[in-house]
């Protein structure tokens, strides 16, 4: 079989001299002129914006950009489909107007070689249905009649999308170059952005090798370069995302109709795809074993064509095989072509665009996960949306850039996850069992080895390592347990967890839950009027209940947007007149501290502190906790809710206990100096014995707060969701007339 790397040239794009930059000031720049970057160009100058910039380090449509699929597949969960469905839109306006993009509806097959994939399909039904998306499960005679080349042996369903399409992507990439051109945006082609100059805090101007540009907008969408030109930066910015080998092949001498198009097929099960190309068959691979690029080069090379690493046959050759299988036509293909494409992966799999932490007007667009096609036109609205009105119009956060951490940057771990990454595209994801296995054991509670040795079986939250449940068949010096293959039905660890919930419910039940973020907020610099109280009428500001609450109680309250949408929700505890301490989910511990960083007073008069790591929390659940911390504290700890103490827990001193669980049953939140960690989770472990102390994971957490109706950010809210419809009207007090909700940033 015959094997290249990337040989496409691009159609003829220079819309510009390299000289120097002729035009010193814009109020955006964009870097990537490729899908991305001409999408966000185009969709700013539709929304009145004509003074930007697009800057390429070589050429227009250089990159990436046109070596993807070309498929667009709307049979998606729902904040990906919503996205993908604004791409086509535009991509049928551009048709319409007389742009030849190559938009072609031809319907899709997406095939299941399983039952539990039926069932995954049938999920995936279930809510794309009830949005719009018209699609019908089929049986293996019916996809026969649809793509007549298929093997349809071993088939026991498929899904029919009728709706599903393919472009050009090249053709998109030119035609939206064009259109921006024409609408005022100037293109500077070999200009590379060699630093990001920043001000207070917010982009000030860019140096280039052939100028200065002075802007207020600063958009990186420059694909696998991403990440190094994040860190070239005043203040380093966090983009994590890398390049993994990515293979498709394309057939010759097969002589298909073009006249009828053949419908996309997704072998999911096989890991590969498969679409009608002219009168040839492409076919591409989400392989389980993927492996990174450029994985011994030090940056991404510009030229990256002629670094491109030929994958062993071994790597290929039994993927090629497969797609056979399915196709037995392609064997008939007279020496297809392999082609090595790199693209951007993300260590969940999922797009990454926003306004980083930060920089201030410091926007991403990057990481499309092998279609860059499906998902630019809709991330280039929504991106030039956010610019110009300050705020999503619709829902981002699981795309949103700072869902990560420092340690998502590593440029060791990303390439260690996306070896996964690539192939988890095609994965069944069952419900809470489907945890990634590379790039695991980084961050760590204090209990982690300690648990672990108590049969703890271990997922990952925001990187954290955190005891799902607890085996509890395992004996001490046993091999580890694991989590067994998923289901969609009960689990294998179904069994655990009811013991866990009978201890909870019955006992004590001892949770680690040390993953949730934990912020502090003090007075800054200290202001010429003693009597202000900035903390407070900062967070009188900033949250929807009334926090001016007495000193050692605790209140929990939701943070607005302008829409009445949760930004957090969390518990404030009063520590003294001026001294908060917030708890917040694990997932907000950079997005929520850089929202309220960004809503700080400006005479410094209220300062933030990320405490996350400083204290181990364990929550002590059950009617019997009461009787368990009275006997440890040699204390009387019969506290009304929502109170705080310091106490000396064991020989731990200053312990915070707080009169909550996050389950809505009785108990306590020790909050513990991560050095005393051990020693007080022994003593609880030691001294529990007597009340029927357990071990818990946090499963089982989560779903005793769902039998009491707690709601959950990221779950049941979001920026989207009100406090009203999330039946939480009681942590709102519109009375309270320094009350306020603020825009999203």
């Amino acid at each position: 079989m015959n094997y290249i790397t990337c040989t496409r040239s691009a159609c003829c794009r220079h819309f510009s001299g390299t000289a120097a930059v002729s035009q010193t000031a814009a109020r955006v720049v964009i870097a990537g002129a490729g899908l991305l970057g001409n999408s966000v160009a185009y969709h700013l100058t539709q929304n009145g914006w004509n003074n930007v910039i697009m800057l390429d380090q070589r050429t227009i449509g250089s990159g990436t950009s046109d070596f993807g699929s070309g498929t667009i597949g709307l049979f998606k969960p729902s904040p990906e489909r919503n996205i993908i469905l604004e791409s086509v839109k535009l991509y049928e306006r551009l048709q319409r107007a007389g742009h030849n993009v190559g938009l072609k509806r031809c319907g899709s097959l997406n095939l299941a070689q399983t039952h539990d994939r039926v069932v995954a399909l049938k999920r995936r039904i279930a809510y794309n249905m009830p949005a719009g998306l018209y699609c019908e499960l089929i049986d293996a005679e019916t996809v026969r009649n649809l793509h007549p080349l298929l093997n349809v042996d071993g088939i026991q369903g498929a899904v029919y999308v009728p709706k599903d399409c393919i472009a050009d992507p090249a053709l998109v990439l030119d035609v939206l170059a064009k259109l921006s051109k024409q609408a005022g945006v100037k293109y500077f082609e070999n200009c590379r952005v060699e630093f990001v100059n920043t001000k207070g805090g917010r982009v000030e101007s860019l140096e280039t090798d052939i100028g200065t540009i002075k802007c207020e907008y600063f958009i990186n969408c420059t694909g696998m370069w991403s990440r190094e030109l994040g860190l070239r930066c005043k203040r380093p910015v966090r983009i994590p995302a890398y390049p993994a080998q990515h293979f498709f092949a394309v057939t010759a001498g097969l002589n298909l109709p073009e006249a009828k198009l053949l419908p996309c097929v997704r072998d999911y099960d096989s890991n590969m795809y498969a679409r009608q190309l002219g009168s040839e068959m492409m076919v591409g691979w989400f392989e389980k074993a993927a492996k990174p690029a450029f994985e011994n080069i030090k940056d991404i090379p510009k030229n990256w064509k002629e670094h491109i690493e030929d994958s062993a046959p071994n790597h290929w050759e039994p993927l090629w095989d497969k797609a056979v299988d399915r196709i037995p036509l392609l064997q008939n293909s007279g020496a297809p072509t392999i082609t090595n494409s790199p693209d951007n992966f993300t260590p969940d799999g999922r797009w990454i665009f926003g306004e980083t932490a930060e920089v201030k007007n410091y926007y991403v667009a990057c990481g499309m996960n092998g279609n860059p096609l499906q998902g630019s036109g809709g991330v280039g609205k929504a991106l030039a949306e956010w610019i110009v009105n300050g705020t999503p119009t619709i829902e981002m956060l699981p795309f949103n850039i700072q869902r990560f951490l420092d340690l998502h940057n590593n440029r060791q771990y990303l390439q260690h996850r996306i070896r996964e990454v690539v192939g988890r595209q095609y994965a069944i994801l069952y419900p809470n069992q489907s945890e990634y296995k590379f790039a695991r054991q980084l961050r760590c509670s204090p209990l982690y080895s300690e648990l672990e040795t108590r049969g703890a079986v271990f997922g990952t939250k925001m990187a954290y390592e955190r005891a799902l449940y607890f085996d509890s068949d395992y004996e001490r010096g046993s091999p580890l347990p694991t989590m067994p293959p998923g289901s969609f039905y009960k689990p294998k660890f179904f069994k655990h967890m009811q013991k866990e919930y009978y201890a909870c419910a019955h006992h004590v039940g001892i949770i680690d839950i040390s993953s949730f973020s934990k912020i502090e907020i003090k007075p800054g610099v200290r202001s010429g009027d003693s009597d202000r109280n900035s903390v407070l009428e900062y967070l009188q500001k900033m949250c929807a209940n009334d926090v001016d609450i007495e000193i050692g109680h605790i209140v929990h309250t939701g943070m607005l947007n302008e829409r009445g949408g949760y930004e957090n929700d969390c518990m404030l505890i009063r520590q003294s007149r001026d001294h908060y301490f917030m708890i917040s989910p694990s997932s907000q511990q950079t997005r929520i501290y850089d929202w309220m960083s960004r809503n700080l007073f400006a005479d410094a008069s209220v300062k933030l502190n990320d405490v996350t790591s400083m204290y181990t929390v364990i929550n002590v659940v059950g009617p019997k906790a009461t009787q368990l911390m009275n006997e440890l504290s040699n204390s009387n700890l019969k506290l009304q809710p929502f109170i705080y103490k310091k106490l000396n827990v064991g020989y731990a001193s200053d312990v915070m206990i707080m009169t909550f669980t996050h389950t809505g049953m009785p108990g306590y939140c020790l909050y513990v100096p991560s050095e005393y960690a051990l020693h007080v989770y022994n003593r609880l472990m030691t001294i529990g014995r007597d009340y029927g102390a357990r071990d818990v994971g946090t499963l089982t957490q989560r779903y005793l707060r769902i039998d009491k109706f707690i709601p959950f950010w990221g779950d049941e809210l979001t920026s989207l969701t009100t406090p009203f419809e999330a039946g939480v009207v009681y942590s709102v007090r519109l009375d309270v007339s320094t009350v306020c909700v603020l825009s999203v940033f």
